[in-house]
């Protein structure tokens, strides 16, 4: 579970170490670098368990691949931080806006550039936290900036007057207290749509059988066949390519038993709907990383496919091939689906799909948003995160939802396949939760939500934009600042 104050402290650390008098744009070049490959090497280590545990990369490769990614993306930080010292900012109060500024820009470029890979953001830290009151206002990079400003404002509150102080205690305390309000009149930015019945599946189907011709494929179509036919909810889900293989590769009967079963005609007795995740496509057409969604009276199959496909699990960046010809897992280069795709429409509710780690990208989810009659009532999640074992990265994505959840005040439903498979309310609150790495069945009610939090309404017509102006535009204005002092100085 994050904590919030430590991740103050841990990043306060590094901007009292930042302001040290006498520290050159290199040394802080390579302060930045080591706090964010540290950093961040502890944040994704699991990604050794998928190389080497189910990949078959020698540990020491494997190893070497996790350090140097996050050395990679510690570039990002290091150039920021080295830029940052060469400003050499005389003003405390403004230098610690320029930091958080950089470090804003820091987080986005590793959330966006490259295709993206946000996990981990400092943002995550504050769901629990005294900030998270400003979730649906500026949503995860905003607290990204809020926590980077906080780090380097609080050291220097001791030291620069009371006024700063209390700016550092007024944006810690005032989300808090209108927060309070909220709860009371549960009203904030949204309000009911009605109620669902859920029914999550979680197979827990061992990795390194799921794609096996003779056990985990076996298993999954046996155990998921079973449990979606023996649904009685408004919707029964499963997780991300619970059925493994592409329709036209089932056993004969199968699939259209399966859609039969969701697809009777009115009248025909009680059935749920029905949210599957499953591969789709041809060789000739290519493969998407897909859900489909069945409903009663509906001969119509609605689809839903991937958009933010994972590099190196789902496509294969140009000049890797040699990378994952080494590892033993099933790759290829999917179809990616569109931005904004429609909702699937449910009892009432417009039920908004996202595949695996698409939930990290709130600035895409936030496309569905444009129209506010159309946008969803309840997120559903569909992951299989088995490949990095038993370890926090359950809880580092639970964590992703559960922001998501905050910023758009909507509820998450989440079907996986070891786990966290959960139902979360509109204020980030995990209700109902399986154990993980188990086999079992989540049974529940999620309350739909209508209305647009200002962080929604923003980033669905404007994107990342005000974010890349507002830290670009401080940053050009300290150097044009300095600039014109120094030529003051030598006057």
């Amino acid at each position: 579970m994050p904590v919030w104050w430590l991740q103050l402290l841990a990043l306060g650390l590094l901007a009292w170490a930042l302001n040290q008098s006498g520290t050159t744009w290199r040394q802080a070049f390579l302060l930045g670098w080591l706090f964010a490959v540290s950093w961040l090497t502890g944040t994704f280590w699991w990604l050794f368990i998928s190389m080497h545990t189910y990949g078959g990369l020698a540990a020491p490769l494997a190893a070497m691949a996790v350090v140097g990614l996050a050395a990679f993306l510690a570039l990002y930080y290091a150039a920021f931080c080295g830029a940052f010292s060469a400003l050499a900012i005389a003003n405390k109060a403004w230098g610690a806006i320029i930091f958080a500024a950089f470090w804003l820009l820091a987080e986005m470029a590793r959330g966006v550039w490259l295709t993206g890979f946000g996990w981990g953001a400092a943002g995550y830290a504050h769901v629990d936290g005294l900030l998270a009151g400003y979730a649906p206002w500026v949503g995860a990079y905003g607290l990204c900036f809020i926590s980077a400003w906080l780090a380097m404002t609080i050291p220097q509150a001791f030291a620069c007057g009371p006024w700063q102080r209390v700016a550092a205690l007024l944006v810690l305390t005032l989300p808090s207290v209108a927060q309070m309000g909220a709860n009371e009149s549960d009203t904030a930015f949204s309000n009911s749509a009605g109620r669902l019945s859920v029914t999550l599946l979680q197979g827990n189907i061992p990795q390194d059988e799921k794609f096996q011709p003779g056990t985990g494929v076996v298993e999954s179509l046996r155990w998921y066949g079973a449990q979606l036919q023996a649904a009685n909810t408004d919707l029964v889900v499963s997780p991300e390519t619970a059925i493994p293989l592409l329709p036209q590769q089932l056993p004969q009967g199968y699939w259209d038993e399966l859609k039969g079963a969701f697809q009777a005609p009115a009248g025909t007795g009680f059935k749920p709907a029905a949210i599957i995740g499953i591969p789709l496509g041809s060789y000739e057409d290519g493969y998407t990383n897909s859900v489909i969604g069945l409903k009663g009276g509906q001969p119509a199959i609605y689809q839903y496919d991937k958009h933010h496909l994972v590099p190196f699990g789902e496509f294969i960046p140009p000049l890797f091939k040699w990378f994952t010809a080494m590892m033993n897992i099933p790759l290829g280069d999917f179809n990616r689906g569109a931005v904004g795709q429609p909702s699937f429409e449910v009892a009432g509710q417009r039920l908004a799909p996202n595949v695996c780690y698409e939930d990290l990208f709130g600035e895409e989810l936030g496309a569905r948003f444009v129209n506010p009659v159309a946008a969803p009532t309840i997120f559903v999640n569909v992951s299989n995160i088995g490949w990095f074992g038993n370890t926090v990265a359950i809880d580092q994505h639970l964590q992703i939802s559960r922001m998501r959840a905050l910023e758009f005040e909507r509820p998450f439903v989440r079907a996986t396949n070891t786990g966290a498979t959960v139902i979360i309310d509109h204020r980030g609150v995990v209700t109902q939760s399986l154990p993980r790495h188990t086999k079992g069945v989540l049974t529940g009610e999620v309350e739909g939500r209508n209305g647009v939090t200002p962080f929604a309404w923003w980033i669905s017509r404007l994107g990342l934009w005000p974010f890349w102006i507002l830290g670009f535009g401080l940053v050009a204005t300290a150097a044009l600042q300095q600039r014109r002092l120094a030529r003051i100085s030598r006057a």
